[in-house]
C-alpha cells in the first residue's frame, strides 16, 4: 500500500464502474479528463512517476467520499474536475493525441447511449 489514500482507492473496475454510472452527472469535461489520464496511465511509455500521479487522481475520482459529495447537484464533480485538471497539468507531456482520441471514442459511445 502507498502513503496516498487516493492512490489506494484506484482500481480498473472501480474506474470503469464510476465513469459509466456517473457519465451524465459528471459531464463530458470531467470524463474527458479522466479518460485521457486513464489511457495515458495504461500506456507502457508513461513513466512510473506520472502513472502514480494519474492513478492517485483517478483514485480520488472514484473514491466514495471526497471533498464535495458527487451526489450534490451542480457542484458534486467540481472537485473531481480540479484534481483531474491538476494531474493532467503535471503529466501533460505524457498525454498523447492517441489518448485523447480513445477518450473521444469512448465518450461518443457513452453519450450517444445517454442522449
Amino acid at each position: 500500500m502507498s502513503d496516498n489514500k487516493y492512490l489506494d482507492e484506484f482500481s480498473d473496475d472501480g474506474f470503469w464502474t464510476k465513469a459509466r454510472n456517473f457519465a451524465q452527472k459528471a459531464g463530458y469535461d470531467v470524463l474527458e479528463n479522466a479518460l485521457k489520464l486513464y489511457y495515458s496511465a495504461t500506456d507502457d511509455d508513461t513513466p512510473k512517476w506520472a502513472k502514480t500521479t494519474i492513478f492517485a487522481a483517478l483514485g480520488y475520482f472514484i473514491a466514495p467520499i471526497d471533498a464535495i459529495p458527487d451526489l450534490t447537484p451542480a457542484v458534486g464533480f467540481s472537485d473531481d474536475l480540479g484534481v483531474l485538471a491538476a494531474a493532467a497539468a503535471a503529466v501533460v507531456m505524457h498525454v498523447k493525441a492517441e489518448h485523447g482520441q480513445k477518450a473521444g471514442e469512448k465518450l461518443d459511445q457513452w453519450f450517444k447511449k445517454i442522449n
